[in-house]
């Protein structure tokens, strides 16, 4: 009787030293420097410094792997919200967004961050330091909101310009 405790024990831990032999890739694809956020026009210090530490795990090419993503099952988890972060937006391939795509992200950066839906609640358990307040969240949603404007107002300064010289253009800046 005494023995199908070990021998559950034992199945269990055999279980978990054999499923780490399966992880899931945890890379930070190579990027341009020069596309990062940090380098756009008209972002304040200040903001960067306050994204990098609650966004740029998941939605960067710069994702810190703590001891924890190379344990499975946990790193199927890590890996997975870094992916989707990736795929949503990425802060190190912002230069290469057209307007449209910045005034679409920009516009869910500020929604998230004013309902405080990012950074995830499980993120900011184990990272304390990506917590926003209250000042950091109206700094971020400041920002992303002028951001909007301004490409906004360029947007129409080009549809101006386009129609006085006869072409027209949608707010991707593709032809007509």
């Amino acid at each position: 009787m005494k023995k199908t405790p070990i021998r559950i024990s034992t199945g269990i831990f055999g279980v978990f030293v054999i499923a780490q032999l399966f992880r899931p890739e945890l890379t930070n694809p190579q990027s341009d420097p020069t596309l990062s956020v940090r380098n756009y026009k008209g972002i304040p210090p200040e903001v960067v410094a306050k994204i990098e530490k609650a966004c740029f795990d998941c939605h960067s090419n710069e994702t810190h792997w703590p001891w924890y993503s190379y344990v499975t099952p946990i790193n199927y988890l890590v890996a997975g919200d870094a992916n989707d972060g990736r795929k949503r937006f990425n802060f190190s391939e912002w230069g290469k967004y057209k307007p449209g795509k910045l005034q679409s992200v920009l516009d869910n950066i500020y929604d998230e961050v004013y309902h405080r839906s990012m950074p995830l609640k499980k993120y900011s358990l184990i990272h304390p330091d990506a917590r926003l307040t209250d000042a950091d969240v109206k700094l971020i949603c400041d920002w992303a909101s002028a951001e909007q404007d301004r490409l906004a107002q360029e947007a129409d300064m080009q549809t101006e310009k386009n129609e006085q010289q006869g072409t027209s253009h949608d707010s991707t800046g593709t032809k007509k």
